[in-house]
């Protein structure tokens, strides 16, 4: 899931810092004084890394300072502390391929991510920085848990509002046991709850995102897609519209890898996994729809809980039903299916493909000229909620 996120670093803006002032900056929030050692004894490595792919801040200097001053303990500070590590890290993906004490493989799938990177901002016009050029090695399968959670008899899930990126459904924690944590403290007051991890994010432009070690885990193909959905995210940002957001970075993720591919003489992509998806995603969106009909009647508590259950137990048996039939036995979902389901679960589906076909549509007036189609996007992004929802509706 590349999702943007509600991360503080989206609070910054592009501005040089004053000489040394990135260093000191990291050895005053590090939280705890361990950790303030370790910064202290990476200082050189920290320098050279940065230094050559982006620059910070100076102007949001107090805020941040009294961010990390706070400590790991707020959620902020756990942030704070999460991103600084991942920019620590990062280093130049040409300087790991030309290394040859390096993985051969690693070096391989760098130098294939950096071709995809290129074609990006030369043939799907992208924004041409540093981000997916640099790599950083979080030796973890993801690099932050989202927790999501909603009330037991509501399929609206609770939203957390930042400024800059707005609201989101979700919060981020870069430790699965914070995450966890979190998770637990939310259905101790009875909110369902589900943690979820993510392979990538984006800071929307605002820092030079790292390609992840995470990230590697897809094919060569779904890393190429994922590093057009990120930059997407930088090239527009709605607030407070997720489903906008994520339906604009998930066509041109799409489209992107089609032209990708035919530019590597590549046969296309197979929409044999994308349709699964999409027919496990409306079995989903048919019980979140139905859930909302029971949790706005007139039943008593145990009622709803015991016809709660029973929704849950029919999307499971139409799923089987699925697998069985159209899908001739493909199992691909049956991880997620066999997992403890709630209201939370039903959370993230719709948001990446709800209006991905009036973005089709409005490829198509452009002539898939990608300027003039981001022009049309930003167009819309302009509009009213109200309004840019209507219009996507008639795209569709």
């Amino acid at each position: 899931m590349g999702s943007p996120t509600g991360y503080w670093p989206v609070w910054l803006r592009r501005r040089k810092l004053p000489p040394n002032g990135w260093a000191h900056f990291i050895v005053v929030v590090g939280c705890g004084s361990s950790t303030r050692s370790v910064i202290r004894q990476r200082l050189p490595m920290l320098k050279f890394k940065t230094a050559l792919v982006d620059s910070r801040l100076w102007h949001w200097f107090p805020f941040l300072l009294a961010v990390g001053l706070n400590g790991c303990s707020t959620y902020y500070g756990q942030l704070a502390a999460g991103q600084f590590d991942l920019l620590r890290q990062r280093e130049p993906i040409a300087a790991v391929i030309e290394n040859p004490q390096q993985d051969p493989q690693l070096r391989q799938r760098l130098a294939l991510a950096l071709q995809a990177r290129r074609f990006a901002s030369t043939a799907l016009a992208l924004p041409d920085n540093d981000s997916y050029r640099v790599y950083a090695d979080i030796q973890r399968p993801y690099v932050v848990w989202n927790v999501f959670a909603t009330e037991a008899f509501s399929v609206t899930p609770l939203t957390h509002c930042f400024p800059i990126a707005g609201c989101v459904a979700y919060r981020g924690y870069y430790q699965q046991g914070r995450a966890r944590g979190a998770a637990a403290l939310l259905k101790a007051e009875g909110y369902d709850t589900m943690v979820s991890g993510v392979q990538a994010y984006s800071t929307l432009g605002w820092f030079d995102d790292p390609l992840l070690s995470s990230m590697l885990r897809w094919d060569d193909e779904r890393l190429a897609g994922l590093i057009f959905h990120e930059l997407a995210h930088q090239q527009l940002y709605v607030t407070d519209d997720t489903a906008f957001n994520e339906s604009f970075a998930s066509f041109v993720e799409r489209e992107g890898l089609r032209q990708w591919l035919t530019s590597q003489g590549l046969p296309p992509h197979s929409d044999a996994a994308r349709d699964q998806y999409a027919d496990l995603s409306r079995l989903v969106l048919a019980t979140r729809d139905r859930l909302a009909a029971l949790y706005a009647s007139d039943l008593s508590e145990a009622e709803m809980r015991t016809a709660k259950r029973a929704e849950f137990t029919r999307m499971r048996q139409a799923y089987r039903q699925l697998r069985e039939g159209p899908w001739k036995g493909d199992g691909r979902f049956d991880r997620w299916m066999a997992q403890p389901l709630n209201n939370a679960s039903l959370v993230p589906f719709g948001l990446y493909d709800r209006w991905v076909p009036a973005f089709a549509a409005l490829f198509a007036q452009a002539d898939g000229d990608w300027r003039r189609f981001y022009d049309r996007v930003e167009a819309l992004a302009r509009m009213p909620a109200d309004e840019r929802t209507r219009l996507l509706e008639t795209l569709r």
